[in-house]
């Protein structure tokens, strides 16, 4: 829960604009109604309590003398016994003593506001209920909804699927913008429910987790998170740099980890990565270690000779153990929108990419594209991010996504 409201702050950006966006369209053509609210009970209950009719108990009024009608009490008789002894001034007391009987019996009609505490019930239950702005589902909105999902980088495609579930069965309906909210929550956690996996621990010692991504996705970033949280877990884990081409990306690992209190392997500044990875690999079999995460330059998508290297390293792991690299992680970074799609593809041909890891949600307001990316290629979601804090990766829930994402609560 903690990571959800954290998560959910830091999505503000995306969640904002998604629910400003839900207001002006339901805003645009929508008319005010009367909030349904849940049926009163208070109805309910005065209506058998009428059978004794109490309400007839202050009618008697005009005959006090007929004590049958409150048998409970003692009628004027007693005090009518004391006064003969002096004069008899006998019908004028009997007069004013019945007066104080319909005073005093006027108490028990509490049921006099039973009907009537239940009308005063409703209409101030009606005062309450605030008229709710609601718009009928026709084409109009539906082309205003699917715009708006594009805009927050969902894809043409993924829109389209998205608001046709959402009017499955809704069409010509009056729906509100929270309720609008709640069913694109629910068809966002659908679609992300069958990738969210965490990643796979295999019996394999070393498991080889190969990690990629183009230049400033928070590679380096997310494995120093990963051996940190594989190290608390009670595995044992070596780190290999192997981008040995970006000034400072090996001090930057070495600082992770003496954080996470894991060995960090390393080789001079331009040296073979490659070559790197196997002496890695050959290193952690030695000590038996349970994973060898090994880090990579930062390559465009584009650059047919730096994936080519990628290539590289990927057939010389395999020397030395065929099924390796296990683990293929792609880090994306959320702020590049839909060229994340591009990315996947080209890093699927080279590496086969096994699973996703999403960093920086926090920065941007585009956070439909995890949704784009997991209705596309159906690759596991193993983790988002949403910081530089330890604390800041975490296992990815399509509940709590899709309600960040829309602004709900958890």
């Amino acid at each position: 829960m903690a990571f959800f409201t954290k998560l959910r702050d830091r999505l503000f950006k995306s969640s904002s604009k998604i629910e400003q966006g839900l207001d002006a369209i339901v805003e645009d053509g929508g008319i005010e109604e009367p909030d349904p609210a849940p049926p009163d009970p208070t109805p309910a209950q005065p209506r058998p309590q009428p059978a004794p009719d109490p309400r007839t108990i202050p009618e008697p009024q005009p005959a006090p003398s007929e004590p049958s009608a409150p048998p409970e009490e003692p009628r004027p008789t007693p005090p009518a016994e004391e006064p003969p002894p002096p004069p008899e001034p006998g019908p004028a007391p009997d007069d004013p003593q019945p007066a104080p009987a319909p005073l005093e019996e006027p108490v028990p009609p509490p049921e006099t506001q039973g009907p009537g505490s239940g009308l005063l019930g409703r209409l101030l239950g009606r005062r309450d209920a605030r008229p709710v702005l609601r718009r009928t589902l026709d084409d109009d909105m539906l082309e205003q909804l699917e715009d708006l999902l594009i805009s927050a980088d969902m894809g043409v495609d993924t829109a389209l699927r998205v608001t046709a579930n959402m009017a499955e069965g809704r069409f010509g309906k009056k729906l509100s913008s929270d309720e609008i909210k709640h069913l694109l929550a629910a068809e966002i956690a659908r679609i992300m429910e069958p990738v969210a996996r965490p990643l796979p621990i295999y019996a394999k010692r070393p498991q080889v987790v190969l990690v990629v991504g183009v230049n400033g996705s928070g590679k380096t970033t997310t494995i120093g998170k990963l051996a940190s949280q594989f190290k608390a877990a009670g595995k044992s884990v070596v780190i290999a740099a192997g981008d040995t081409f970006r000034a400072a990306a090996v001090e930057q690992l070495q600082v992770w980890g003496d954080r996470a209190g894991v060995p960090v392997m390393r080789a001079p500044q331009g040296s073979d990565p490659a070559s790197l990875a196997y002496d890695a690999m050959t290193r952690a079999e030695a000590e038996g270690a349970d994973l060898l995460l090994i880090d990579t330059a930062g390559r465009l998508q584009n650059r047919a000779d730096l994936m080519e290297e990628l290539a590289k390293i990927v057939r010389v792991i395999r020397k030395k153990d065929p099924g390796a690299p296990h683990n293929t992680l792609l880090v994306l970074d959320a702020t590049t929108g839909q060229n994340a799609l591009s990315q996947v593809e080209t890093f699927l041909k080279i590496s086969d990419v096994s699973g996703l890891v999403m960093t920086k949600l926090d920065g941007t307001a585009k956070g439909g594209i995890l949704v784009a990316l997991a209705d596309r290629f159906g690759l596991p979601i193993h983790a988002i991010g949403l910081g530089e804090q330890i604390d800041d990766l975490a296992a990815f829930d399509p509940d709590e996504f899709a309600a960040a994402l829309t602004g709900l609560a958890a």
